[in-house]
């Protein structure tokens, strides 16, 4: 049967692989155009995706503006250029069916275009006239500005936003990561339009940004549009730095909702992608999702949603997750923290190990379908290390062995910061274990 399955999954990746040929067979390139970072990879598509990216994220606005990096990206393209009102902006895409967005994380924000080749003159016109050119037109900024507030206000009903904000709140507190990329609802509505220019005239520059484009086009061609438009963008500066905040201390935080279900995460150290430890942790994270599952859902009936990961996304502070759902917290507490105590001391197995390196490479390849999903991998491996590590993901996975994940899973697993986020009088302070300090009582071998 391991036999078969492996057979199975090199058809898989095999189908992949030619699907996506014009992916996989293409190099990709690294050039500067007058100061500004281009990482272009020809492919043989009618499509073309293009992402700008600008390094900082939340280390760019105190914790009063947060969201400002988001509002304005957002308002840039939505509210026309200099030379262009809104609508005259709006009916232009429409006509060559483009499409281009922005947003903003905890470590970056982002501009980014889908078109087809056929329009890619004016499609690249336009979306360098918004990056360059914002008209921040004021009725477009009071609409925008109501709806990133609804949003807000959205995500503070939402259970599991509302833990997710818990948690960066808690774990990061008055460090980056502490503040909300999208905004509250009060610093969103303390934002003006002068706060809006302000912080754009003094985050997007060469310096700290560079540009990601995949597509079937000329590089002569890009260079050359390039050159004429977003290379004539300021110099700028370097984005704040911070220094890595580590978890070395547990903790736990209550917020106290009346809801049906209770919201509980606990949150751990993790390494860097571009470490020596950072892929091993992606698999072995993954297959505690695995025992996670089995455990907590189909042997126990504590959860419907349990889960564990590692948060590939974010830069500076990665960390392991764990997470669950449960009216019986007390207990799920108990079973998740046995479950790495159990690693901790036997580890995984051979088994667990090849039965995950099966699926995940396949899962991957999925995942890179899309030639939006192949600028965004390349642009925030590049914010990681080095873009190279996009394309060399796979030999970096099949090199990981039974020794790497189950060191890795001993390192980073030994204080975990808590976040509970429900009934009050269904949990207490010493409810929230840690490993190591579980005792035959529990019995969690059960």
């Amino acid at each position: 049967m391991k036999r078969i399955n492996r057979i199975y999954t090199l058809i898989i990746l095999a189908f992949f692989a030619i699907s996506n040929s014009g992916f996989v067979n293409a190099q990709t390139t690294e050039f500067e155009v007058d100061g500004l970072k281009v990482i272009y990879k020809k492919v043989p598509k009618e499509i073309l995706s293009v992402r700008f990216f600008i390094n900082g994220g939340t280390a760019d606005y105190p914790l009063a503006k947060q969201g400002i990096e988001n509002f304005a990206y957002n308002l840039a393209v939505t509210g026309g250029t200099t030379s262009m009102d809104k609508i005259a902006y709006t009916t232009a895409l429409e006509k060559i069916g483009s499409n281009i967005g922005a947003g903003a994380t905890f470590d970056y924000g982002q501009f980014n275009m889908l078109c087809i080749d056929k329009y890619w003159d004016e499609s690249w016109e336009l979306f360098a006239d918004a990056i360059m050119n914002p008209a921040f037109d004021a009725d477009q900024y009071a609409i925008l500005k109501e709806q990133l507030i609804a949003g807000a206000k959205q995500q503070d009903t939402d259970p599991d936003a509302s833990l997710r904000n818990e948690v960066m709140t808690h774990v990061f507190e008055g460090k980056n990561y502490g503040k909300n990329p999208l905004g509250t609802v009060e610093s969103l509505a303390d934002i003006t339009l002068d706060d809006i220019k302000s912080f754009y005239k003094n985050t997007v520059g060469k310096k700290r940004s560079f540009l990601v484009v995949i597509g079937n086009i000329d590089e002569k061609d890009l260079k050359k549009k390039v050159a004429a438009t977003l290379a004539k963008l300021p110099v700028g500066t370097l984005p704040p730095t911070e220094e890595r905040a580590m978890i070395n201390d547990a903790g736990n935080s209550i917020v106290d909702r009346d809801i049906a279900t209770n919201y509980i995460m606990g949150i751990m150290s993790a390494p860097t992608l571009d470490s020596d430890d950072g892929i091993a942790m992606m698999l072995a994270m993954s297959i505690m999702y695995d025992r996670y599952f089995i455990e907590l859902r189909t042997n126990r009936g504590l959860s419907y949603a349990p889960a564990a990961f590692y948060s590939t996304t974010l830069i500076e502070n990665p960390y392991n997750g764990i997470y669950i759902t449960t009216t019986n917290p007390k207990e799920s507490i108990e079973v998740m923290v046995g479950e790495i105590d159990k690693l901790k001391k036997d580890g995984f197995t051979q088994k667990e190990l090849d039965d995950k390196m099966q699926g995940f490479l396949t899962r991957y390849l999925m995942g890179q379908e899309t030639l939006a999903s192949q600028t965004n991998s390349l642009g925030v491996n590049e914010m990681k290390g080095g873009w190279e590590m996009a394309e060399n993901f796979t030999q970096k996975v099949n090199e990981v062995t039974l020794e790497d994940i189950n060191r890795v899973i001993d390192k980073y697993t030994g204080q975990i910061n808590w976040t509970y986020l429900g009934k009050q009088d269904m949990i207490d302070q010493e409810d929230f274990l840690q490993p190591g300090i579980l005792t035959e009582e529990l019995k969690i071998d059960k």
